[in-house]
């Protein structure tokens, strides 16, 4: 088993924007939300994001998708059974919550994965740890 994960190459297309917390950092601001403070939540999109299907390459090419999940050249997620669009807070390790909308998630080789952008737009991809879903009600 070892050997056919080693052999695994996941390919995560990130639309525009970065990972936080990654070796490229935005100077645009990506919403911190310390502990006790009070965020502003937008009203949830309408359109820009996936649900009941595994995203293709044309979905991130038109905004509507932050990730395939792909494995020598062939697509292997498989759309989870979570409400999309939700609010959220994305805390990659060692950085405060950002507040986020999941646009997007997949399960892939056991390992769900999440589609997210930031008030700014800025897309990411978090594992499930790192994502605290919130609902569809924008939180107080």
């Amino acid at each position: 088993m070892g050997v056919r994960l080693a052999g695994l190459i996941v390919v995560l297309t990130i639309a525009a924007g970065i990972v936080p917390g990654s070796a490229q950092q935005s100077s645009a601001p990506q919403s911190p939300v310390p502990h006790g403070a009070t965020q502003s939540w937008p009203p949830l999109p309408k359109s820009g994001f996936i649900t009941g299907r595994a995203a293709t390459g044309k979905d991130v090419a038109d905004g509507n998708a932050v990730f395939v999940l792909r494995a020598y050249g062939v697509p292997f997620g498989k759309p989870l059974d979570v409400t999309i669009p939700q609010y959220a807070y994305l805390t990659k390790r060692g950085q405060q919550p950002v507040a986020v909308i999941v646009v997007q998630a997949e399960q892939g080789k056991g390992i769900k994965i999440f589609g997210v952008r930031n008030f700014s737009g800025k897309a990411a991809t978090a594992k499930e740890f790192e994502v605290q879903l919130l609902g569809t009600n924008p939180p107080n």
